[in-house]
């Protein structure tokens, strides 16, 4: 235990005009004669405030901070935006009883909205820890880092939104695109003016346009934290699942022209993809910070107040250390402990943030059912549940789970208002798609919208966010090029990722120049396509899988800030076949509302329809016998109204034969109605995908031959 006295290491130095302040709101906060800070530590003994000229300046000044209840604050006259300034938290340094203050870190302001750049590992500066001593974390360290470490920036939210409106589309109308904001421009092949970057993102939004997109949810955009042993490796916490900063858009994506451009240069990104009609929702990580357990660097939340930031655990060897490790429930070292009011304040406050100021739409929540507890179980009674579904601003954006963490799994159990990504659909839909036994059944639910898992809690089909693909696990080319993972590129040995993918090299694994395993793997992307496009539920698309990206069967290219995580915009003239067919697969979806339904198919006739809603049929219009393991054609029908381009009632005919034989499929038959080819994906390019105004009458109309491995849909109509 080691307690550092204040005179010892901070003594308050300032020639400024300064008054107490106030506690609230926290943060640096832009009066018009100077700024307001405030930050919360309950445990803290004294907090000083450092201001800077200069990122690697000394601090010109060294203002301690008043205490009101639990929150520290002073008013500042004469500082503007732009500003820098960071903190200092003076305290016991006792990590058996959870603290782990060191007056000697300076410390990033957990309501900062910018950042001046990212933190690095030089000399143990950014551990609170003497990385040489035997007992570790047990030794605090002594070398001041003010100089070295990045600062937080006062900002100002003022910005030319140029009468933005948030596009305001319903849930079931979305077409998600999961994509990397660095990621999706950094190759040279995008021939962007500013690759990698926010503004750089702008100038591929007419890709979005013509694909049909009309939501993008952006992997992690708060500023994160890069592991020093990654670096070390030559790799990079690539993917930002490391949040450091809940209020600071990532700096490291902005063109880093001016300190803090990031926040105009991220808003900018907002309002252009808002006048293009596509919503942003915001991939959040609340369920930990980058700081890592107890051998984690010191930060933010480690210094000012280690114990009520984070969830603490005894050290099992020493009943002595009540607080010394952290609970990691998330696999990422730490769990924040949202169950406090205080932390839960800050999410929601954050939330917040990015919707009225950076006009954000939604958020998809890493891990969420942490966010979700009650005395450590996830609740539908959770203080973060209560508080999202009763404020004003929260319960109108869209929110979307991850539904499990860890320990736990939760898919199908969010409470109202809340949608989820299904790995359900993920999981059928791969292994439906490679022929595996026993699948259909489940299947048709997928298919469907998921109502085992939704419908019972009077939720809908658009609650299940259905995708084949994420930036988690295989891209859709590497899914039917490789059998195995194949991660050395991140040198653990390939122990890393998924091991069970549900993936299928259709005969050779990687690369291969035969043309018949080039078209079978073209043949079942554009399978695949059609399964997450032509389900009931809202579809996420990952970036790239519209022309064919591959990871060259990395399934977990978290730390590959290269190439190989990178899109290579050349793929659209290798493949304009598959770039086409997600054009039109897409298209199909948004003019046709029988996929895009609010309520889940009842197999009940409706609005005075002569048949049922849906439709379930073997080959020979008999009834499908989902307990056969060796079933792997699924038929079904929907009956459909008036929809553009068409007049009067219509059906729609479904045929998935996953089967590697031909399938002879009959057709139901209806007066004065003729059937006709929309979709058969062995068809060559130009063939494989008809419009209603283009469609190709069936040359029998009783019956239809389908080939191997492929999705066929009809259309009877006049």
């Amino acid at each position: 235990m080691t307690t550092t006295t204040v005179m010892e290491v901070l003594k308050h130095q300032t020639q400024r005009e300064i008054f107490p302040g106030e506690k609230s709101p926290l943060g640096a906060t832009i009066r018009p004669d100077g700024v307001n800070f405030a930050v919360f530590s309950q445990h803290a003994h004294e907090v000083f405030l450092l201001l800077f000229d200069n990122v690697h300046d000394d601090p010109t000044d060294v203002i301690k901070l008043n205490r009101t209840d639990n929150v520290w604050h002073v008013f500042v006259k004469g500082i503007k935006a732009g500003h820098l300034y960071g903190y200092k938290a003076n305290g016991d340094y006792n990590p058996g009883e959870g603290q782990r203050f060191n007056p000697y870190k300076l410390l990033m302001d957990p309501y900062a909205k910018a950042v001046s750049g990212k933190f690095k590992e030089q000399h143990n500066l950014i551990f609170p820890y003497d990385l040489n001593a035997q007992d570790k974390d047990l030794v605090m360290d002594q070398q001041d880092n003010a100089s070295a470490a990045p600062k937080s920036i006062v900002i100002d939210d003022n910005f030319e939104w140029q009468g933005d409106k948030a596009p305001g589309i319903p849930m079931e109308q979305l077409i998600i695109y999961e994509v990397h904001v660095k990621g999706f421009t950094a190759h040279p092949s995008s021939g962007v003016k500013e690759p990698g970057t926010y503004l750089g993102f702008i100038e591929k939004i007419p890709h979005l346009k013509k694909l049909g997109i009309n939501a993008v949810e952006l992997m992690p955009v708060h500023e994160f934290f890069i592991r020093h042993e990654l670096v070390e490796k030559g790799l990079s916490d690539y993917w930002g699942y490391n949040t450091i900063g809940f209020f600071a858009p990532e700096s490291s994506y902005s063109t880093q022209k001016r300190l803090g451009c990031q926040v105009d240069e991220f808003k900018t990104l907002v309002r252009e993809l808002h006048k293009a009609g596509i919503e942003v929702i915001l991939d959040v990580v609340y369920n930990h910070t980058g700081e890592g357990n107890h051998l984690g660097p010191s930060l933010c939340f480690k210094g000012l107040d280690n114990s009520t930031y984070y969830s603490l655990v005894p050290n099992p060897d020493n009943p002595m250390e009540q607080a010394r490790f952290y609970l990691n429930d998330t696999g990422c070292g730490n769990v924040f402990n949202v169950e406090n009011q205080i932390v839960m304040g800050l999410v929601l406050d954050s939330l917040k943030y990015w919707v009225t100021q950076m006009h954000v739409d939604g958020f998809r929540f890493d891990l969420a059912g942490i966010l979700a507890r009650v005395k450590g179980h996830f609740s539908h009674s959770s203080a973060f549940f209560e508080a999202i579904s009763g404020d004003p601003v929260l319960n109108k954006v869209k929110l979307i789970a991850e539904p499990w963490d860890l320990n736990s799994y939760h898919v199908g159990k969010f409470p109202q208002g809340w949608s989820e990504w299904n790995d359900k659909f993920r999981d059928t839909a791969r292994r439906f798609l490679k022929g595996d036994r026993g699948q259909a059944g489940d299947m048709a639910k997928r298919l469907t919208g998921s109502a085992d898992l939704y419908e019972g809690d009077d939720r809908k089909p658009y609650n299940s966010i259905n995708f084949i693909t994420c930036h988690d696990g295989f891209t859709l080319k590497d899914l039917f090029s490789y059998n195995e993972k194949h991660n050395e590129a991140n040198h653990e040995a390939n122990h890393d990722g998924h091991v069970e993918n549900y993936s299928w090299n259709c005969g050779v694994e990687g690369n291969s120049r035969d043309d018949r395993i080039i078209r079978l793997r073209k043949q079942m992307v554009k399978n695949a396509l059609s399964c997450l496009m032509f389900s009931a539920g809202t579809p996420m698309l990952l970036f790239g899988d519209e022309m064919m990206r591959t990871q060259k069967g990395n399934n977990n290219a978290y730390c590959q800030d290269n190439e190989l995580g990178w899109l290579d915009w050349n793929n659209l003239k290798i493949y304009p076949d598959i770039f086409d067919f997600c054009i039109r697969s897409v298209q199909f979806r948004r003019t046709c509302p029988l996929l895009r339904r609010r309520r889940f198919f009842s197999g009940e006739n409706k609005q005075g329809s002569p048949t049922p809603d849906i439709s379930w049929f073997g080959r020979k219009l008999d009834a499908p016998r989902w307990n056969k393991p060796l079933l792997k054609t699924i038929c079904y029908q929907l009956a459909g109204h008036e929809a553009p381009f068409i007049i009067g009632d219509y059906y729609l005919f479904f045929i998935f034969n996953m089967n590697h034989r031909a399938a002879v499929v009959h057709l139901p038959q209806f007066e004065g109605l003729k059937w006709y080819r929309l979709v058969d994906t062995s068809q060559r390019p130009g063939e494989d995908f008809r419009t209603y105004e283009k469609r190709r009458l069936l040359r029998r109309q009783d019956r239809h031959y389908c080939a191997g491995r492929t999705v066929n849909v009809l259309w009877a109509g006049v």
